[in-house]
């Protein structure tokens, strides 16, 4: 695990974003633990996690996982992550042109649903989490469609999670079913993985975690890709 793995899981429990105990997930599944990113929502927890964001996407390039010239955010969510990722960029020497899209097309002005830079070259996707993967596969259209290259995608958390529902399990996890039928790599600033590394570490925020290890040891027993 490394130091952006570990420091962004304290950040994210800090925040109050990563947050454990019993919860109910869209599949119908008893979750222990809870992520929800759009509680980073100040400029400052915005600001830190864009940061995060930069430092996995340098160093998922530099290992060779990923190649880009562009970001692109999906609406929503991806909007503002877009640019807090590009703004940590450019402060680390990486300069790129972003974009994002509407909802429903303009029909005056720029017109069109693409806002920003054009897109053109390989183009990295960045989201907060991986569910369905319907947003990235909307992603993926429209950068095609500009006859540019969808070259990854960047999420904050893979939980590490089989499709399906409580009952019926799909063999693979949404990031996985998405590497496999776009083709292209997902990289995340942490995982599921990480996380129960992280909780057997003796930082205070580990410590504290750890009440519930084995109830998310036992939910990647179950439910794990």
């Amino acid at each position: 695990m490394s130091e952006n793995h570990s420091q962004f899981i304290e950040f994210a429990l800090n925040a109050n974003v990563l947050r454990f105990g019993e919860f109910k997930t869209k599949a119908g599944r008893m979750s222990p633990y809870f992520f929800n990113a759009g509680l980073f929502n100040t400029g400052a927890l915005l600001d830190q996690l864009g940061a995060f964001y930069a430092r996995a996407l340098l160093e998922a390039r530099d290992s060779g996982r990923i190649e880009f010239d562009m970001l692109f955010g999906p609406a929503y969510k991806g909007i503002p992550l877009v640019a807090s990722v590009a703004m940590n960029l450019a402060r680390m020497g990486v300069d790129l042109p972003y974009a994002f899209n509407r909802k429903e097309a303009k029909d005056h002005g720029e017109g069109g649903t693409i806002v920003g830079a054009p897109l053109k070259g390989r183009v990295v996707i960045i989201d907060d989490v991986i569910s369905a993967g319907t947003s990235i596969r909307e992603s993926f259209a429209m950068i095609n469609a500009a006859n540019a290259t969808p070259s990854g995608v960047l999420i904050a958390l893979d939980r590490m999670e089989k499709g399906g529902n409580a009952e019926v399990l799909t063999e693979t996890s949404a990031v996985q079913d998405v590497e496999k039928t776009l083709g292209i790599p997902v990289v995340s600033i942490a995982n599921l993985a990480n996380l129960l590394t992280f909780m057997d570490g003796d930082s205070p925020a580990a410590v504290a975690a750890r009440a519930y290890r084995d109830a998310v040891a036992n939910y990647r027993n179950m439910y794990g890709a």
